[in-house]
């Protein structure tokens, strides 16, 4: 009995010393303490606020709360069996013989009253939260909360059951709109939108819905059926929880980013009205209204893609301080992880890329044009930033990178209008040059898509051992068809020389004259043509 006269003496003495120390001036910064709330069955009864001793207000708290479940749980104890007894410094609230808190006057003065008075109104509280407690787990008042569960659950039985008639006559009820008041959506003659397409995606939004619905009621049917019951109370509150937490702070991140996603608004649109702007000016270069010195009107569209891409560029390099989570060690890992995968993995792509830009600007080719890239020959018939696809004369489509492009030699056939078309033949010495030249030049007058002016024309290019080089050249507009014309040429000079009796020896003809008929086809031979006989001479003796 000694003991507790002896502790509340300490006790005064330990606040006394308090209040000294707090009176004379500070040479450090004070604690300070948070409140600590007191429990029973998940609710706050009150806030202890100061600690005593070593006891922060969070042990306090926690044991004057075990201390009451276990008060409340002992149906021999009666709540009018909580009283208050006051010493000269403290207040005791007492359980019978047990005490449940001690009231000192720091717990006093942080709620600015005397410790008599603060025990009585807390000794109230307790009284109250232990029959709340028990009232809550009354025969009576858990035949109410099972009542309202029965309820509850017969209700959501109901709205299940109607959700599952109604959604299938919805479905029936759009599948009979089709054709008639859901029907296809067109502009001009482009299909925008086919009344099939419509259906089913109004069918795939009520299925969602449908779902939405139905877990949209078991995620409040559960937590409400568990609210009713004292034991699971607070297992409610955290399902709750745990979609009102995401939700708020989706919400509360989204007003506090408004104002970023202003500026990337603004960013946006300005971006989008420059690009038009760019590309307005291009297409006018393009249709020559706007010339500018040494700039080719084939160089607006890839130039506007090389500005539109930079624009974009500036643009994302802006908005990018903007955005949500920009700041965020996992986003700067995703993006220096996307950047060194792309420089690893991209070396020929941007090669090519490269290669591509500097084709445009170089004029080297245009599509359409007939051309020779390294060993393949045809048509270009697309030419991008990557690669280049020709088409050959036998309807071979090649594709070509733009590296290899670059790297290689190019030989355009279209770039000039007039396009010289030659090719040689050798004829003996004993046929005259002058009759070669007519002849030659009769066949290129005679062969179509060969122009009449500039006019053909013949050059002797070498005077071999046994014969004479003639090289025939001919102007044509028409280097798409090369191979035909080649053809029909090669054709006339052969009707040209056999209509005039002249031998093509190419490139070597050797044959004894006498007794051997010539290599002119019999066509062109008369009809008493005999083959020279052999001259034999005699010798004098």
């Amino acid at each position: 009995m000694l003991l507790r006269p002896l502790l509340c003496c300490l006790l005064a003495l330990l606040i006394t010393n308090n209040q000294l120390h707090a009176a004379s001036p500070a040479t450090s910064a004070p604690v300070v303490q948070t409140g600590a709330p007191v429990l029973l069955d998940g609710k706050e009864v009150f806030t202890i606020v100061s600690g005593v001793l070593s006891f922060t207000p969070a042990d306090r708290a926690r044991t004057v709360s075990n201390r009451l479940e276990n008060l409340a749980n002992n149906r021999r104890f009666s709540s009018d069996g909580i009283s208050v007894a006051a010493h000269a410094t403290t207040s005791d609230i007492m359980a019978q013989d047990q005490v449940l808190l001690t009231i000192t006057e720091q717990d006093a003065s942080a709620n600015g009253t005397k410790h008599q008075d603060l025990a009585r109104e807390r000794a109230a509280l307790i009284r109250t939260a232990i029959d709340n407690y028990r009232a809550a787990r009354s025969g009576r008042t858990l035949a109410i909360d099972a009542a309202k569960a029965l309820a509850v659950t017969v209700v959501l039985g109901g709205l299940l059951i109607l959700i599952r008639r109604l959604f299938p006559r919805l479905y029936a009820l759009v599948e009979s709109w089709r054709g008639t008041r859901i029907r296809t959506i067109r502009f001009q003659n482009i299909e925008l939108l086919h009344e099939d397409r419509a259906v089913a995606m109004l069918l795939s939004g009520l299925r969602f819905l449908r779902i939405l619905l139905v877990v949209g009621l078991l995620y409040l049917y559960i937590p409400l059926v568990l609210s009713f019951f004292p034991w699971t109370a607070g297992l409610a509150d955290r399902l709750f929880d745990y979609i009102e937490t995401p939700v708020v702070k989706v919400w509360y991140g989204v007003t506090a980013y408004l104002p970023n996603l202003f500026f990337v608004a603004v960013i946006a649109i300005c971006t989008h009205y420059v690009i038009r702007f760019s590309r307005f000016l291009f297409n006018e270069v393009e249709r020559q209204n706007i010339t500018l010195p040494g700039f080719y009107p084939d160089w607006a569209l890839p130039s506007f893609k090389i500005v539109r891409f930079l624009i974009i560029a500036f643009a994302v390099v802006m908005a990018f301080p903007y955005l949500p989570g920009s700041d965020s060690p996992a986003f700067k890992g995703v993006s220096v992880f996307l950047g060194v995968l792309f420089s690893l993995g991209s070396s020929s792509a941007v090669a090519n890329v490269v290669a591509g830009v500097i084709l445009t600007y170089m004029r080297a080719f245009c599509v359409g044009d007939r051309v020779k890239i390294a060993d393949t020959m045809g048509d270009v018939i697309e030419k991008n930033l990557l690669v280049t696809r020709i088409r050959t004369s036998k309807n071979v489509d090649v594709t070509v990178p733009n590296a290899m492009v670059l790297g290689s030699h190019i030989i355009n056939y279209s770039s000039s209008a007039q396009l010289i078309l030659n090719t040689t033949v050798t004829i003996g010495y004993d046929v005259p040059w002058r009759q070669v030249h007519e002849l030659l030049l009769a066949a290129a007058r005679s062969t179509e898509r060969i122009m009449a002016e500039p006019k053909p024309f013949v050059l002797q290019t070498a005077l071999n051992d046994f014969y004479v080089s003639y090289e025939l050249n001919a102007y044509t507009d028409a280097p798409s068809a090369m191979a035909t014309i080649y053809s029909e040429l090669h054709a006339r000079i052969q009707d040209s020389f056999n209509e005039a009796g002249v031998e093509i020896m190419s490139p070597h003809y050797s044959t004894l004259r006498d007794g051997n008929p010539t290599t002119i086809p019999a066509d062109y031979l008369p009809p008493d043509y005999q083959p020279p006989a052999h001259r034999i001479r005699t010798l004098d003796a």
